[in-house]
């Protein structure tokens, strides 16, 4: 038998098969339930997970030829990462697997919450037709400026995705792309509080560390336009909850479009439900049908690079010295 793969999809039958199909030859693939992994991973090579799938130290001391931590998700925020680096395993993403995904539905938020459209679904589904009262101010994204807090893999679709529908972007990023790149794509480099007093429309793509935990709070609320809206599809922390809350009662801004939150699910006294300028969903902005195959097809091309020897890719960068 072949180097063991040890997969630990969603609990759906289907995405299980896909697994299953996908799964190179030549390998001891072996797909799991959560409960099953600590009877699965005592000879595997290569762990193919979300990160649901806790590993802490004791993980990694029962998986003692593990070379590589494959996730099927973008964010990794739930990772024991010192353990990780305690156990010399790198832990890589999905490489973009849900992008396309997480980008579209960024701009369903903007476009759902300059509309206006769960409070228009409700007054027809309720027989209320426009309201029965004066029309709400409603806004289109054309000619609106974008900014986009974080510009990787994802938050370089949104771009796109933003010029496409005639919106000027800019971004801001720790690392700033070169001019040619910014060129390339049509983007222009802000500073944060910059970004933040100068765009219509703020979109949220970082991920979650002690950087960039309430990277939005009170203050940078508070420099945004009265009608602008902000849209988070990263992680919940990144926003200041609290403040978010108070800005959004206030109406101090137009509205905000929310895939994530502080506590997930968000308990049902959360005052976020009370609001009418507030359009929330399930963190169901990455998973889509569609890439559940693009992300075995990257977790299993990554197993296989690092089996002939390469280097993975997308390892995260909190355990970038792994590669070295």
């Amino acid at each position: 038998m072949g180097p063991r793969i040890v997969v630990v999809p969603p609990s759906f039958a289907e995405i299980d098969q896909i697994a299953r199909e996908m799964a190179p030859s030549g390998f001891d693939t072996v797909v799991v339930k959560s409960q099953e992994v600590e009877a699965a991973i005592g000879s595997a090579e290569y762990m193919v997970c979300y990160p649901h799938v806790k590993m802490p130290d004791a993980f990694y001391r029962a998986a003692p030829k593990l070379k590589l931590v494959q996730l099927l998700s973008a964010g990794y925020d739930d990772v024991d990462l010192e353990a990780a680096r305690r156990a010399k395993v790198p832990v890589s993403n999905n490489g973009g697997a849900n992008a396309i995904s997480v980008s579209e539905h960024a701009l369903m938020l903007m476009l759902a919450v300059y509309r206006r459209v769960i409070w228009q679904h409700g007054n027809v589904a309720g027989g209320r037709w426009r309201g029965n009262g004066p029309a709400p101010r409603m806004y289109e994204v054309y000619d609106k400026t974008l900014g986009i807090i974080g510009l990787g893999i994802i938050g370089k679709k949104v771009a796109r995705l933003g010029k496409a529908f005639g919106m000027r972007v800019q971004y801001y990023d720790i690392a700033r792309l070169p001019e040619h790149e910014e060129d390339a794509l049509g983007v222009r480099f802000r500073l944060f509080n910059e970004l933040l007093r100068t765009s219509d429309i703020v979109s949220l793509h970082v991920p979650l560390n002690d950087s960039t935990h309430h990277l939005v709070g009170e203050k940078e609320l508070a420099l945004m336009k009265p009608d602008s809206i902000i849209v988070n599809t990263s992680r919940g922390p990144v926003i200041d909850e609290a403040a978010l809350t108070r800005t959004l009662a206030d109406h101090k801004i137009f509205g905000a479009g929310l895939d994530v939150f502080d506590q997930e699910p968000p308990p049902p006294d959360n005052p976020l439900f009370k609001l009418d300028n507030v359009l929330l969903t399930s963190h169901f902005a990455g998973p889509t049908w569609d890439n559940h195959v693009a992300r075995f097809r990257n977790a299993f091309d990554n197993v296989q690079r690092v089996h002939r020897g390469e280097k993975p890719l997308w390892v995260v960068p909190e355990l970038a010295e792994l590669l070295k």
